[in-house]
């Protein structure tokens, strides 16, 4: 009984990939917009470093950097996800693999990086999980052993994308944020306050990443003709 339940709860974490089983649909035509819109904002900076982040918890960033990765890939990009939420890490989940090697072993010496990457049925995709949650998160993502392994992965990817944990609630994003070149926030409607969605946006802008804007998530499709927004 108890093993049977742990076969749920798991099965409840996992998460599909829209835009891999039916990349026809008008919910994938509008992650390859928001592809599109990222590409635009950043015509004249190198965004090879990608951090996307919420203000708090259960906003749906983790399934929209997934399915971003995905038709980064399909667009013919080789393209490395990197789970840097190291207190509740969920990439794992949505790609179904274990997650007893990752970011936090290659932070820590454990394991090389070609050990940690997981290979996806997606062509030209990667994932690199969080790895066992570490006591200290914040120091490892501020390390120098942080900067020298995206400076490492940026060899072999056109690009990176990192899932951060919500931005109000530690100081881990704002800290991932200053490691890469963009960020960019994923709001839910109806469920994002204004006000935590503002303080997030001025908590990221100081940092070293160009703050791109905001994904409007979960939108409601009969108000609206698409299901994901973006706009700054």
């Amino acid at each position: 009984m108890a093993r049977r339940k742990r076969q749920q709860a798991t099965v409840s974490k996992m998460r599909h990939l829209i835009t891999k089983l039916n990349p026809k649909s008008p919910i994938s035509e509008q992650y390859r917009t928001l592809r599109t819109n990222m590409q635009f904002a950043s015509v004249d900076d190198n965004v090879q470093t990608l951090l996307v982040t919420s203000s708090g918890p259960s906003e749906g960033k983790t399934s929209t950097i997934s399915n971003l990765a995905v038709v980064y890939a399909q667009q013919g990009k080789k393209v490395l996800l990197v789970d840097g939420d190291l207190r509740k890490p969920t990439l794992h989940y949505t790609f179904r693999f274990d997650n007893l090697k990752g970011l936090s072993n290659i932070l820590v010496g454990d394991t090389s990086i070609p050990d940690a990457i997981n290979n996806t049925d997606v062509e030209g995709l990667d994932v690199i999980g969080s790895g066992p949650i570490p006591p200290n998160p914040s120091e490892l993502l501020g390390s120098k052993k942080m900067e020298k392994f995206i400076e490492d992965v940026k060899q072999f990817y056109d690009i990176v994308l990192f899932d951060a944990p919500p931005v109000l609630a530690v100081t881990d994003a704002q800290i991932l944020a200053n490691q890469c070149d963009a960020s960019f926030l994923v709001v839910r409607s109806k469920a994002t306050e204004y006000e935590a969605a503002q303080k997030a946006i001025e908590l990221l802008k100081p940092a070293r990443a160009r703050f791109l804007g905001a994904v409007l998530n979960d939108r409601d499709k009969k108000a609206a003709n698409y299901y994901y927004y973006y706009g700054s």
